[in-house]
């Protein structure tokens, strides 16, 4: 047992979803701010909020889909992030019965890509999450620095 270890520190939380249709694409949204990119849907937890619960009110947000929960695909650290140390929680979702529907100001489309032909600009940490959300397991990476695609 470890009495002096101290504290570990904080980190913001981050939540996003991988949703894929029978065809294996993958839904994204384009954001109208920062680097106008593609991005699987999510964002940042509220105070109190389980990651869980922010994905699923993050996608609703997002792409007005209401989801049950969905399954933990990986846990990425990310001590650099503009907004502090995050952690970003992925979770898997079925594909939705309804039509998503961008909801601005914040998204101003959306679309189904398959994984083999997404749009531009997208991260490499993007395209990380979406094959690792196809995984039968449970991933965790530190993430250092993203990669852009234009």
């Amino acid at each position: 047992m470890i009495s002096d270890a101290g504290p570990i520190g904080s980190a913001n939380i981050g939540s996003a979803c991988g949703i894929f249709d029978a065809e294996g694409r993958v839904l994204l949204v384009h954001h109208t701010y920062g680097r106008h990119n593609w991005e699987i849907p999510g964002g940042i937890a509220l105070p109190g909020e389980s990651p869980m619960d922010a994905a699923r009110r993050e996608l609703e947000e997002e792409t007005s889909i209401r989801a049950d929960d969905g399954e933990l695909t990986g846990v990425y650290f990310e001590p650099g992030h503009d907004f502090g140390p995050m952690l970003h929680f992925v979770f898997r979702f079925q594909a939705p019965l309804e039509r998503p529907e961008p909801q601005p100001p914040e998204i101003d489309g959306l679309g189904w890509f398959p994984i083999e032909d997404l749009p531009s600009p997208i991260s490499d940490f993007t395209e990380r999450r979406i094959r690792d959300a196809l995984l039968e397991r449970g991933v965790f990476a530190v993430v250092s620095g993203r990669q852009w695609r234009e």
